[in-house]
Formats: structure tokens, C-alpha cells, sequence
């Protein structure tokens, strides 16, 4: 199959298939970041919950939200926080 490949198009080829593993890897890694700001889907999606849920939430103080503009966001390490162990 490679006879009839030239040692420049081998070498193109090789880098592209690279890079584009590369990509998906870096897309694939988690973010660990506590302070990271999640919008409220991203926060629903964190805590598996309606986002009629994070409302009443926010509402009755459970969870704090912060605001710049017409933006809502949380902070990660906040609604970690929120949790409260069962057992």
C-alpha cells in the first residue's frame, strides 16, 4: 500500500492524523478549575437537575448565583459545595 506514496505525502499524512488526535484529546480533557463559572445549562447539567429546579434553588438561597449583564452563572466549586450528604 505504500509503494505508491512518496516520503513527503507519508509524512503529511502522519503529521494530519496527529494533530487531529491531538485536537480530540484536548476537547476530551476535563477541566478541574473550582473556580470555573458555569452558565445555568452548564450548572443543570453538573448537578442533573430541571432548570426550573435551579431557580427555585437560587430563589430560596440554596444556591448562589451571580449576574454580569442579562448573564447568570455559578460557580463550580459553590454548587459542590451546596451538596449536603445523605448518610
Amino acid at each position: 500500500m505504500l509503494h505508491n506514496i512518496t516520503p513527503q505525502d507519508l509524512e503529511e499524512l502522519i503529521t494530519k492524523v496527529i494533530k487531529d488526535q491531538l485536537q480530540e484529546f484536548v476537547k476530551n480533557v476535563p477541566t478541574d478549575n473550582p473556580d470555573e463559572l458555569l452558565t445555568r445549562e452548564e450548572a443543570c447539567d453538573l448537578l442533573k437537575i430541571s432548570t426550573t429546579s435551579l431557580w427555585n434553588w437560587t430563589k430560596k438561597g440554596k444556591i448562589i448565583a451571580y449576574g454580569i449583564g442579562n448573564r447568570v452563572l455559578y460557580k463550580k466549586s459553590e454548587l459542590m459545595e451546596s451538596l449536603v450528604r445523605i448518610n
